[in-house]
């Protein structure tokens, strides 16, 4: 870190959310004398089933491809460490960064994208669906762990950022706001046409600095590009080649290694950065001040946001859209799609546990219950739930 980023440290911590002022929970209840509020929201998202089925939903590659792939698990842990460390070193509140991280891909489904767009498909005229609306849905509704409500009874904060943490949620042209968001909303004010607070933005860039390194790990380990195509990459190429020039010699495995931590660590002191000159900029003085900005307080500069869109632009024709990821996803889509339509068909084929709030086939009620079961499926679960319901040799 250089002596000029260095300086910058606590620079935010007028801004940090403080639990203290917390706008509370839904439901109330008494809070531990041992943690804070916002390490409650943490604890109740780790144990959730949730965030357990996230070990066997993958990113881009479906289950079984191997085992040293990211997963939504290991994805969430790394995002984890990164918004933890910005939120540290710029003075924010650490613990809630940490929860919004965790918790940010708690709505997705199983098969990583490729399951999301085809229940996006099969749910068009059933009201939509969408990742971060049902993220939402599960740490409200869909989680039964609590004697005294449905969900984990998070605090107004962490239910801010989960739902917000890429910017306000405002109606568009021909994409209303997910359902499950404005009905909560009308219980529970989430000020959503609002930025959230800093670390729901730090959590958010954390996410697109893990995944932009990681799916180049995981892209060159699985062979889909070789490291050559990287070299010419704006940000990636230089720390490749700088790497290589300073451990001539060095073995692919650890040549990756090293580069892309260099990567990550860039990336992070450009958010740093520049989100102190936006701070020095805008001149916000409180959490009430972020959140009435116009525009995100956190962020890439210009230079390092075209950089990324130039590696987000490689990894969708070289990785997400290879042959080998392109036939994986077909196979997901149909797998998903056939559960959709047979169990929206015909919903006594779900367990019984899932009857309650069914009311026949083709219903609205019946698609959003379908929907919430198949979004919660991880990628075996739902290969063996397919299986069971379409092989006649597999027991049902």
């Amino acid at each position: 870190m250089s002596d000029d980023i260095a300086q910058l440290a606590g620079s935010f911590a007028s801004l940090a959310t403080d639990p203290a002022h917390s706008r509370g929970r839904l439901h109330s209840e008494g809070e531990s004398p041992t943690r804070t509020i916002y390490q409650r929201d943490r604890d109740r998202i780790i144990h959730c089933g949730a965030f357990r089925r996230l070990k066997y939903k993958t990113q881009v590659f479906v289950y079984g491809e191997g085992e040293n792939y990211r997963t939504r698990l290991t994805h969430s842990l790394e995002v984890s460490q990164i918004a933890r460390s910005i939120s540290r070193f710029l003075g924010l509140n650490e613990d809630l960064a940490e929860a919004l991280a965790l918790a940010h891909d708690l709505g997705h489904t199983c098969f990583g994208h490729a399951g999301e767009d085809v229940l996006q498909e099969c749910m068009a005229d059933y009201n939509g669906f969408d990742h971060n609306a049902q993220g939402l849905r599960i740490v409200t509704k869909l989680e039964h762990r609590y004697a005294a409500f449905d969900g984990l009874n998070l605090t107004w904060e962490a239910l801010e950022g989960l739902v917000k943490h890429n910017g306000p949620i405002i109606a568009k042209p021909g994409k209303p706001v997910p359902l499950a968001i404005t009905e909560y909303n009308a219980v529970q004010d989430l000020a959503l046409t609002t930025w959230p607070g800093a670390e729901a933005q730090v959590a958010a860039i954390s996410d697109d600095i893990a995944y932009n390194a990681h799916d180049f790990d995981d892209g060159l380990k699985a062979g889909l590009f070789p490291l050559e195509a990287v070299m010419d990459l704006p940000l990636v190429g230089p720390i490749f080649k700088g790497v290589a020039a300073k451990y001539p010699g060095l073995e692919k495995g650890r040549l990756i290694h090293e580069s892309l931590r260099a990567m990550i660590a860039t990336m992070v002191n450009d958010v740093i950065e520049e989100s102190h000159r936006r701070f020095k900029a805008l001149k916000p003085t409180s959490t009430a001040d972020v959140r009435g900005l116009s525009q995100a307080l956190v962020g890439f500069s210009p230079e390092m946001a075209a950089s990324e869109k130039a590696v987000k632009t490689f990894l969708f024709a070289n990785m997400y859209r290879h042959t080998r990821v392109n036939r994986m996803t077909s196979k997901a889509k149909r797998i998903v799609r056939d559960l959709f339509d047979l169990l929206l068909a015909e919903p006594h084929m779900l367990p019984e546990d899932w009857h309650v709030g069914i009311d026949g086939p083709k219903t609205l009620k019946t698609a959003r219950r379908v929907a919430d079961y198949i979004a919660g499926m991880t990628d075996k679960f739902a290969l063996d739930e397919h299986a069971r319901l379409f092989d006649p040799t597999v027991k049902p």
